[in-house]
């Protein structure tokens, strides 16, 4: 939504709260309302943040298909050198001797595993991110400090400029300010 007169695009609101009970009525009130595209910053993790606000992150199925991803190669680079590369009957063992592969399998399934969390986490933070609208509003930077902030994004399905600025301004916030970028 872009402001004519200022030539900005509306982000979203923003609404300020003095402590995390507040915001977890205020994001009860807007989940019942209907809103989805909602975010929360508090100065530390609050878990029922997370319970209130539905979150569901995908990292672990992006770590176990990495686990799984260097469990096979593991396995795979052994089998191939050890059967079809340099085939070495040592001892009378079968070429395909798999309890020798575990320990190779163990680590390249610790290896993959630890950069798909690390790359993962990076891509559903959308980082690196030297910017964001957020960063507009003044009194956001109390939100690492002792301030707790409801956003919710203008390209909500719910999303109305009205509508979503009365119900806001309806929880205990102290000041509702709409992001622009």
């Amino acid at each position: 939504m872009n402001d004519r007169a200022t030539g900005l695009e509306l982000q979203g609101y923003l609404a300020e709260f003095g402590g995390p009970n507040r915001m977890l009525r205020a994001i009860e009130l807007v989940k019942k309302a209907g809103y989805e595209r909602v975010e929360a910053y508090s100065p530390y993790p609050i878990e029922e943040i997370s319970h209130a606000l539905g979150a569901h992150s995908k990292l672990p199925w992006i770590v176990l298909a990495g686990g799984i991803t260097g469990a096979l190669s593991g396995w795979a680079l052994q089998y191939f050198t050890s059967v079809h590369a340099y085939p070495m009957n040592i001892g009378g063992k079968p070429f395909n001797s798999w309890p020798a592969f575990i320990v190779v399998i163990f680590e390249m399934t610790i290896l993959f595993a630890a950069f798909a969390a690390v790359l993962g986490m990076f891509a559903l933070n959308g980082l690196p991110r030297p910017y964001h609208p957020l960063f507009n509003v003044e009194r956001f930077a109390l939100a690492s400090k002792d301030r707790y902030f409801l956003y919710i994004l203008a390209d909500d399905p719910k999303f109305d400029l009205k509508r979503t600025w009365d119900l806001l301004e309806k929880t205990e916030c102290s000041e509702v300010t709409a992001v622009e970028d």
